[in-house]
């Protein structure tokens, strides 16, 4: 139920006039809402697909769980490649046990990763992702919107973003700001996380925003 309007938006009728609609940026109001949890079980949930392949990129540069809980320990990552010539796209690349499933870590430490997650070859590097890519879902883990500035920048290169809450605990008034950052974007979806009622299948806890 939650990947279906993803891959309809990426693939399918509902891609028309979204821009980058096979980049999905996934984040969260703040820490602790289960982004990371909802970013890896969608990769694989999509990749399991029998004609889909899934690149998970880790760009939560600050505290990069994707590359924690996957048990990748110092690899190169985004980091490297944003920051230097010699480190290639296909070094940072990951391939798994799963045919369909690529992933790339966040990398090293570095005191400027805004201003790498901000420079022209991110830029550059969605681009390509979106364009020479395009039966490709690249989902990428932001840091939370409301703890960093790094989330709203990595909004404005993807086609669709995924804003996890936590159910009964996260204040209107942080999703209503999170969602306030992200009026530039085309699809905005709001996923309700560690819900203990019991949900009707017809709405998931799953909400569209934007246009």
């Amino acid at each position: 139920n939650i990947k279906r309007p993803l891959i309809n938006n990426a693939f399918g009728v509902g891609s028309v006039g979204i821009n980058r609609s096979n980049l999905i940026l996934v984040t969260s109001s703040v820490p602790g809402e289960g982004k990371t949890f909802t970013a890896i079980n969608l990769a694989l949930s999509i990749a399991n697909e029998r004609d889909k392949k899934v690149l998970l990129i880790d760009a939560d540069v600050a505290r990069p769980s994707v590359s924690k809980t996957l048990g990748i320990k110092s690899s190169p990552g985004l980091i490297e490649y944003l920051e230097g010539q010699s480190v290639e796209f296909s070094d940072i690349v990951l391939k798994t046990n799963m045919p369909g499933l690529s992933v790339i870590p966040a990398g090293k430490q570095h005191k400027h990763s805004t201003e790498l997650l901000t420079s022209n070859k991110m830029i550059l590097l969605a681009q390509e992702l979106s364009n020479r890519y395009p039966d490709r879902i690249v989902i990428f883990d932001s840091p939370p919107l409301l703890a960093a500035t790094q989330g709203e920048v990595l909004a404005g290169l993807v086609g669709q973003v995924i804003v996890v809450v936590e159910a009964e605990k996260t204040p209107q008034s942080m999703i209503m700001a999170s969602v306030n950052k992200l009026v530039f974007c085309d699809v905005v979806l709001v996923l309700l996380n560690k819900t203990q009622a019991n949900v009707d299948a017809n709405h998931y806890g799953y909400g569209l925003y934007g246009n």
